[in-house]
């Protein structure tokens, strides 16, 4: 799938696991996505998704993740987190994804591959 912030376009690999499944039907989808930590973006996602969510001691430049059941993450540094989180995709190549992103709020789509 795409993830288009402003001009850019991103790969996203989705997860082959129920998480990923559930938000591949929600495509396409706008989010406003605000900023939180300097490491990351999210918003909460209008319906649940099915988690299965695991402490992830990583967090990698480029994770999309699901917080709790309604929330998406993406993030665009790496570090430790003690967090759990069910992993939902992947951007397949995030290099120029925090500077699309910038540091402030961003209006983000997600939309399938074709």
């Amino acid at each position: 799938m795409w993830m288009v912030v402003g001009e850019r376009r991103f790969v996203i690999t989705l997860s082959d696991n129920v998480t990923g499944h559930a938000f591949a039907e929600m495509l396409p989808l706008t989010l406003d996505m605000a900023e939180l930590n300097g490491n990351e973006k999210h918003a909460d996602l209008q319906k649940a998704l099915p988690a299965n969510a695991s402490r992830m001691e990583m967090i990698s430049n480029g994770d999309l993740l699901l917080y709790g059941s309604k929330t998406l993450v993406v993030f665009y540094k790496a570090f430790t987190s003690p967090y759990s989180y069910s992993n939902v995709g992947r951007v397949a190549n995030p290099l120029g994804l925090a500077h699309a992103l910038g540091e402030h709020g961003v209006r983000v789509q997600f939309l399938e591959y074709k």
